[in-house]
């Protein structure tokens, strides 16, 4: 399981929280404490907005915690609105092109969690990619494919919506391989202006997700990164967090429905 961050509000310089607190992300990617593996080496990216509508992006497969450029960016770089990730790989390589976040225009998109049986679906999602987007796949994980089996125009139109076709095909696709394992997921996403957060799961573990609301903005994470446990709140699972420009957050249900056929064959199994 990977560990992220994503902050919405006021322009901060990233090291506020990448690195400086006690339990910063670069903190995680040695000793996490609600995950599986306590150790995220597997590389480490950061995605941010600033004068531009596209999202700038450092990504690189190196541990987070042995990177002397990645201290030194989040130290000079100011945004309103940044993602940053740290990666235990479920099974693909340690390339660059695997680390999140993943950009595709001015979207931003990054993941933790676990699509089952993905060897067994990964050619059939796979196929399901638009010419465009399936151009713009440069490297193996299931997170990219979700991202881009994310299609340009049903973000536009409802980003939420978009998430949840594609979370019900992906779950269809693992029900008709007959895959056991579990859909588990939170994933961020944003265009420059609204940050979407999601915590979802098949099943009934789903990967940790907490926010506050802090003096600058609204800081979204995988755990917290500081001592403060207190002022950090669990999202709930299969919920969707929304902050709006302005800083107002809403919560909403998030559920996955599948059709009655696959519905019927789930319930049965």
């Amino acid at each position: 399981m990977c560990r992220w961050l994503a902050y919405s509000g006021r322009p901060i310089f990233l090291d506020t929280l990448v690195s400086k607190p006690c339990h910063s992300l670069i903190h995680q990617s040695q000793s996490a404490t609600e995950c599986l593996a306590a150790t995220n080496g597997d590389g480490f990216g950061l995605g941010w907005y600033g004068a531009w509508q596209e999202p700038g992006l450092f990504r690189d497969a190196m541990p987070a915690w042995n990177d002397d450029n990645l201290k030194s960016l989040t130290h000079q770089i100011s945004s309103p609105l940044f993602f940053a990730h740290v990666r235990a790989s479920t099974g693909t390589p340690t390339t660059r092109v695997n680390c999140h976040p993943f950009v595709s225009g001015r979207w931003m998109f990054m993941h933790n969690g676990q699509v089952g049986g993905w060897d067994r679906i990964r050619r059939r999602l796979e196929a399901r990619l638009s010419d465009a987007r399936y151009h713009e796949r440069c490297g193996s994980t299931d997170s990219e494919v979700l991202f881009l089996l994310l299609d340009a125009d049903d973000l536009d139109a409802d980003p939420i919506a978009a998430m949840r076709a594609v979370l019900a095909d992906t779950r269809r696709a693992m029900i008709d391989a007959g895959v056991d394992e579990p859909l588990r997921l939170t994933a961020a996403l944003s265009d420059g202006t609204h940050l979407h957060a999601f915590r979802y799961s098949s099943d009934d573990r789903p990967p940790s997700l907490y926010w506050r609301h802090g003096d600058d903005g609204i800081t979204v994470v995988s755990e917290p990164i500081d001592a403060a446990h207190d002022q950090w709140t669990a999202v709930a699972p299969n919920t969707v967090l929304t902050v709006e420009p302005g800083g107002r957050v809403s919560l909403a249900g998030f559920e996955v429905e599948l059709d009655r056929r696959v519905a019927a064959r789930v319930a049965v199994a």
